[in-house]
Formats: structure tokens, C-alpha cells, sequence
């Protein structure tokens, strides 16, 4: 290599070194922070990604994904949740009889079924139930039960 190639690149590298070492203390280079250090925004990280990657409220800089998203740690199942989105399934439900919700994993089918009452179980509507079937035990009854589909067609008829 000739000497002003080396020149060049030696002019280049006192450039990278100068620019933070010179500047005001109140502004900032964007894209110096890597992978894993704490941040505010994006454009404070290399990755151009500052996102939560854990239940910690602090953000830190995070890899792209292969389609260039910035994507947010999600609770895996079992963590208790209020909305759908805050699941890494995407799917918040009652999974017993307490009325937390956790986050579920999704069926076969992508859908995402919330914990239904057993049979015999005090209802107030089909939905409740596990075999959506909410039906008085008598004319007389007061309340309602989770009871099985009955006929051929299994059809949720009074017995």
C-alpha cells in the first residue's frame, strides 16, 4: 500500500476517535451503544432496537430480528398478565377458577381458550361452562349448573 493510503486510514481512525472524545457532554452520537447496554430510545443503539427484555421496566438495546423488527420481551407462560399482547402468545386467560389471568399457549388451532367450569358447577350463562351447557337442574331451581349435552346431536336441552 502507498503511503497516502495509510495516511488516509490513519486520519480515519483519529476521526472516530475524536468525535465522542470532543463533544459537548450535554449531546450524544447516535448508534454507540451495543448489544445489551442500557438506553432510552433507538437511535442511541447500534442495532437502531432499545426495547424491555425482561419484567425490569429498563430498556436496553437489543438485536433486530431477521425481518428488521424491534421486538419487545414478552411474559412467557405460567406469568400473570392482563392483556393478550403483553403475552409472548399472545393468549391471556383464566386457566382455574381464580380470576388471575395467566399467560397460555394457544391450541393446535391458534386459538386461545380461557379455563370454562367443570360440570356441576354454578353458572350463569353456556359460555362458563366447559361443555357450554348452563341449564337449571329444575323448573323449580334456583340456580343454574354446568351440565352435559344430552341426544344425538348433543344438543344442551333440559333433561
Amino acid at each position: 500500500m502507498s503511503v497516502t493510503v495509510w495516511t488516509l486510514l490513519l486520519l480515519l481512525l483519529l476521526l472516530l476517535w475524536a468525535v465522542p472524545t470532543f463533544q459537548d457532554k450535554n449531546t450524544r452520537v447516535s448508534a454507540y451503544k451495543g448489544i445489551g447496554e442500557m438506553c432510552r430510545n433507538n437511535s442511541e443503539c447500534q442495532s437502531d432496537c432499545c426495547v424491555t427484555n425482561s419484567l425490569n421496566p429498563q430498556k436496553f438495546c437489543t438485536a433486530q430480528t431477521v425481518f428488521l423488527e424491534c421486538v419487545p420481551w414478552r411474559k412467557p407462560n405460567g406469568f400473570l398478565c392482563e392483556e393478550n399482547t403483553e403475552c409472548h402468545s399472545n393468549c391471556c386467560i383464566r386457566t382455574s377458577s381464580n380470576p388471575d389471568r395467566y399467560c397460555s399457549s394457544k391450541t393446535i388451532f391458534m386459538q386461545c381458550i380461557s379455563w370454562r367450569k367443570p360440570e356441576g358447577a354454578i353458572c350463569q350463562n353456556h359460555l362458563e361452562c366447559w361443555n357450554l351447557c348452563c341449564l337449571p337442574l329444575s323448573e323449580n331451581s334456583p340456580s343454574s349448573y354446568c351440565t352435559k349435552r344430552t341426544g344425538l346431536l348433543a344438543l344442551c336441552l333440559p333433561a
